[in-house]
């Protein structure tokens, strides 16, 4: 729901640390090839406008859904915008989702994806099947399959980094997937357990057991105060926040 949370006057929702701060999670992930700056995006929820105003984002190359959640994909058609730059160069923006979210998207944008749309400013994006493994601009993207609750959802790896968010439980084998990530990012929701997201304790033991070098968690709500919580965290874990950027290691590459 974003922090603050809309009707709540708690320590957290009234703080003024701007960590506390908190719009609903997506990653971009910048590379340079050849001179050009290529750009992936992992999810696009409501707040997907103030985040791409926010980064200076002027061209979406490819995003990859992981579920068909509000918070995670109805920034969509803000796509569009940043799309007419893609197709003047003849292309699309590339959106990879499961079946069942791209029967989502396609229910909601109908204006968009419909074979009789004749909306003429709609976004140029096509929707392509998710695979176990995909490869956008030389970068593989491994799909980790997570459970959010009953439904199943998509994590993924990417070089040297994992981003698994809206997850309640990880099957073993995906487990496997994740030897050798050196950045985990995972969502850790609250203290208190929720049918459907990770404590922050759970969250805590799986990074413990991948065991990244650094962990950032997110998908935070409003129970966790960013300075607090990251005191009791052990070393080498810390709450992510809005505006975060670092360097990745994309040893994935394929040349």
């Amino acid at each position: 729901m974003g922090v603050p949370t809309l009707g709540c006057d708690c320590e957290v929702c009234t703080s003024t640390d701007p960590h506390d701060k908190r719009l609903r999670p997506s990653v971009l992930l910048r590379m340079q090839q050849s001179g050009h700056e290529r750009v992936v995006v992992i999810d696009t929820g409501p707040d997907f406008r103030e985040q791409a105003l926010r980064s200076g984002l002027t061209r979406v190359d490819a995003v990859f859904y992981t579920h068909s959640h509000a918070d995670h994909i109805l920034g969509l058609d803000d796509l569009r915008p940043l799309s007419f730059t893609v197709a003047r160069e003849g292309g699309v923006i590339l959106l990879y989702a499961s079946q069942e979210t791209a029967d989502m998207l396609r229910r909601i944008y109908d204006y968009t994806f419909s074979p009789e749309a004749t909306y003429p400013n709609r976004a140029r994006v096509r929707i392509e099947p998710l695979e176990e493994r995909t490869v956008v601009h030389d970068v593989e993207f491994v799909r980790v399959p997570l459970l959010h609750g009953e439904m199943d959802v998509s994590g993924f790896r990417f070089g040297n980094v994992a981003y698994l968010t809206d997850v309640s439980a990880i099957p073993e084998s995906s487990f496997v997937l994740l030897e050798g990530i050196d950045c985990l990012i995972i969502s850790a929701l609250r203290h208190k357990p929720h049918p459907s997201h990770a404590t922050l304790d759970q969250a805590v033991e799986w990074a413990r057991r991948i065991g990244a070098r650094q962990t950032w968690f997110t998908h935070i709500a409003h129970d966790l105060g960013h300075a607090a919580t990251n005191r009791a965290l052990p070393a080498g874990m810390a709450l992510a926040y809005d505006g975060l950027s670092f360097a990745v290691n994309l040893g994935c590459v394929r040349r």
